[in-house]
């Protein structure tokens, strides 16, 4: 269902744009406040994922988003542990700019059943960190190297070859709290050497930014830090007219 919505509106040349909520940044006691405002934006769809949560925390989280949004609410998932059925969806994430066999395939066999249990529409991702203007903390947890900024050639081939594999999404990921947003081409190498949705995230601070990851080609862009700083930030994002 949430795959058919995606691929819809990509065939139609409608651009999407989705809110990253961390819930080891945004406490219970905000998150009635985020989506309420996230409600009445612009955004197709709300990711929830991070780094450190707890199961149990997790869980309760996204029941209590489940309750109050309007929105699809996907799994942006940081470990094996953090899979819910309150959710719509999953990115089931493979870290292929990595080589950490961890997160290649150790955390997904380790998830394996949870997920078949939990009836959430499973959304194979291939997951490639781009270097930023900091140590965040995906790069952190993961122990393993993003691909430079300026090795175009090597986001594109990776993305290839998780294409190849059977991915069905890449996601291009510059982390949480980057200065500056992937560059325009790294994004238009990747997305004219691939035929499955790119997902670009990273960055993303203004309209202007927004609009310059979608004109290079991105299907998808994540924004959260933005938002985090400022919930009101959330109306600075808006769609634009299927062309």
């Amino acid at each position: 269902m949430i795959n058919k919505i995606i691929f819809d509106k990509i065939s139609k040349g409608e651009k999407q744009w989705c809110v990253l909520i961390d819930p080891d940044k945004i406490g219970f006691e905000k998150i009635s406040e985020l989506i309420s405002l996230t409600n009445n934006s612009s955004c197709d769809f709300i990711l929830v994922g991070g780094s450190l949560i707890n199961h149990q925390m997790f869980d309760d989280f996204l029941k209590e988003i489940k309750t109050l949004s309007s929105k699809p609410i996907l799994i942006f998932p940081g470990d094996n542990q953090q899979i819910s059925k309150y959710a719509d969806a999953v990115f089931l994430l493979s870290l292929i700019s990595g080589r950490n066999p961890e997160l290649l395939i150790g955390q997904h066999v380790k998830s394996a059943f949870k997920i078949k249990a939990s009836n959430l529409e499973i959304l194979p991702c291939g997951y490639i960190l781009i270097e930023g203007d900091n140590l965040n903390s995906a790069i952190y947890m993961s122990e393993s190297l993003p691909i430079p900024k300026n090795k175009s050639s090597i986001a594109a081939a990776t993305a290839l070859a998780g294409e190849q594999l059977g991915l069905k999404y890449i996601y291009l990921d510059k982390g949480s709290g980057s200065g500056e947003s992937i560059g325009k081409k790294m994004i238009e190498e990747v997305k004219k050497t691939i035929g499955i949705p790119l997902i670009v995230g990273g960055g993303i601070n203004s309209q202007q930014d927004l609009e310059n990851i979608w004109d290079a080609g991105a299907d998808i862009a994540v924004i959260g830090t933005s938002i985090e700083k400022n919930f009101k930030n959330i109306f600075l994002y808006n769609k634009r007219p299927i062309k």
